[in-house]
């Protein structure tokens, strides 16, 4: 009699025993972390696989620990694949809580203000932690991969610091710079002055994209889309150097010449009258606004003193004076 009483007590004791020692590995014990690591979880992995390659890696003390754990809590489809961040003496128990919570790392890309697409490209494809599916594509191959046939992809996408999962595509991130330019060219326009003479968005982006060349000082924005737009309104040429530059493209050494400004491209605001036919860089929010709502005044050129800042002038012979003044090097006044 006594022997039976005994047997379930034994089993009671084993089970504890069992379950405490289980509860220590998963929930008490560190891992052999010492510092903080990161992990990468590949698409489609088995549990076991994944937990085969932490414990090789030095960061499970054993493959199954993982394995068991996610099957006691029906949590071993549960998964997600990415990149996930490990804190130093993390448990097993908190490792399977990152690696199904989807919480992956997010790094950071920044579209600078006033890039060209080419840019910007460039600067993207160079970066190792997108995946890379737009390589050897012309920009029309690549507006008709994003969904937008037919565009030109200059100024189209807005400069921005924007975190993004490693293995992003390319073209996902061009779809998101896209989308946002495009919803702050939306939201612009439909604020813009009352008297505003540009008849499109595109328009307005194209100033948009002069004004953020010409200088890099936000409050003078809205001065120079003043001139700009007092300018168009005359019939007067642009006359912007940045255009000049662009229309160069690999031509340009660096050093605008007398010749370069005569040289006529489509681009040559000297040698041609109006807007240029697509924008010449990706501008900033603070940029589209100036182009929305240029500063009421007379002033039709301006010309750099050489700190960042510009000399504004209504006349032209007051315009010489400060070229005179300012441009000692050879610079080009408006």
């Amino acid at each position: 009699m006594k022997r039976i009483v005994w047997i379930p007590a034994l089993a009671v004791l084993v089970l504890f025993a069992g379950a405490g020692t289980l509860y220590y590995r998963w929930c008490v014990r560190p891992l052999p972390i010492e510092r903080p690591r990161t992990i990468i979880v590949q698409p489609g992995a088995p549990l076991s696989d994944t937990a085969g390659k932490l414990a090789t890696a030095g960061i499970l003390h054993s493959a199954w620990d993982l394995v068991w754990l996610a099957r006691f809590e029906g949590k071993s489809t549960s998964v997600r694949a990415g990149e996930y961040a490990l804190p130093a003496h993390l448990t097993t128990a908190r490792l399977l809580d990152i690696i199904v919570s989807g919480k992956v790392v997010l790094h950071s890309f920044t579209i600078v203000d006033g890039w060209t697409f080419r840019e910007f490209l460039m600067r993207l494809e160079d970066d190792p932690l997108l995946k890379h599916d737009l390589a050897g594509l012309s920009d029309t191959e690549i507006m008709k991969r994003i969904g937008h046939p037919g565009e030109n992809p200059e100024g189209r996408f807005f400069p921005e610091t924007y975190k993004f999962p490693r293995g992003t595509t390319d073209s996902a991130f061009l779809k998101r710079a896209y989308s946002l330019m495009r919803r702050h060219l939306e939201d612009e326009w439909a604020s813009r002055d009352a008297d505003m003479s540009l008849a499109t968005p595109y328009q307005s982006l194209i100033l948009a994209s002069i004004i953020e060349k010409e200088t890099g000082l936000p409050s003078e924005m809205p001065r120079i889309a003043g001139v700009f737009v007092r300018r168009l309104q005359r019939g007067m040429r642009l006359g912007s150097d940045p255009t000049v530059i662009y229309g160069l493209g690999k031509a340009y050494n660096g050093d605008i010449t007398v010749r370069d400004l005569r040289t006529d491209t489509p681009y040559n605001t000297y040698t041609r009258k109006g807007l240029p036919p697509t924008p010449i860089s990706l501008p900033s929010l603070a940029a589209l606004h100036a182009a929305m709502h240029p500063q009421r005044g007379d002033a039709l050129y301006f010309v750099s003193k050489g700190d960042g800042s510009h000399e504004f002038s209504a006349t032209f012979k007051e315009h010489r004076k400060a070229v005179k003044k300012y441009q000692i090097d050879g610079g080009h006044g408006r």
